[in-house]
């Protein structure tokens, strides 16, 4: 498990494709880019939970649409494209360099046999108004095309298209998609 500042600096150098270092350039990206912000506040609330951060991230929760549920675990290098209207519910387990694009849907199914949140690998890109529930787990390596429904097993080295959701198998599947990775 890696340290906050690590964290931090992993979530900067995927969104920005910069490396972080302390200065006026990395503060003015910090101050302009609202996905960076958030992901700071969300990570130092998950670390240390005082009444402060918790309103602070309520507050950009509302004011960006991002609902990303503290009870949520991502792993390292976020990547928030277009962040606007994402959720990611309780309980959902996101792996390292993951790209959520704007208004995918993360989530929980409360009945059936696939009741519970889903588990996402390494390397995985949610398109675009994508939504993805149920306890189901993505594999490594995985494109979730734009607009897709997804409430089943995706194996990894996938690319994942349409309503209802179809899956081709595709070696290197994020290899021009996930971008300085961590």
């Amino acid at each position: 498990m890696t340290n906050l500042a690590e964290q931090l600096k992993e979530d900067y150098l995927r969104m920005t494709g910069d490396v972080y270092k302390v200065g006026i350039k990395s503060f003015i990206v910090i101050l302009y880019s609202h996905q960076i912000r958030f992901m700071r506040i969300w990570r130092k609330y998950k670390q240390h939970k005082t009444i402060f951060r918790k309103l602070l991230l309520y507050h950009y929760s509302r004011k960006y649409a991002l609902e990303i549920s503290s009870g949520a675990k991502i792993g390292r290098g976020l990547y928030l494209g277009h962040p606007y209207g994402i959720t990611v519910g309780e309980g959902v387990t996101i792996g390292n360099n993951c790209n959520l694009h704007k208004g995918c849907t993360i989530g929980r199914e409360n009945r059936g046999k696939r009741k519970g949140s889903p588990t996402i690998g390494n390397c995985v890109s949610i398109g675009i108004n994508s939504t993805v529930i149920g306890k189901i787990i993505i594999g490594d390596d995985v494109i979730i095309a734009p607009n897709s429904f997804v409430n089943f097993d995706v194996p990894a080295h996938s690319i994942v298209i349409g309503n209802p959701a179809c899956i081709h198998s595709k070696r290197e599947a994020t290899n021009e998609y996930i971008k300085f990775r961590v």
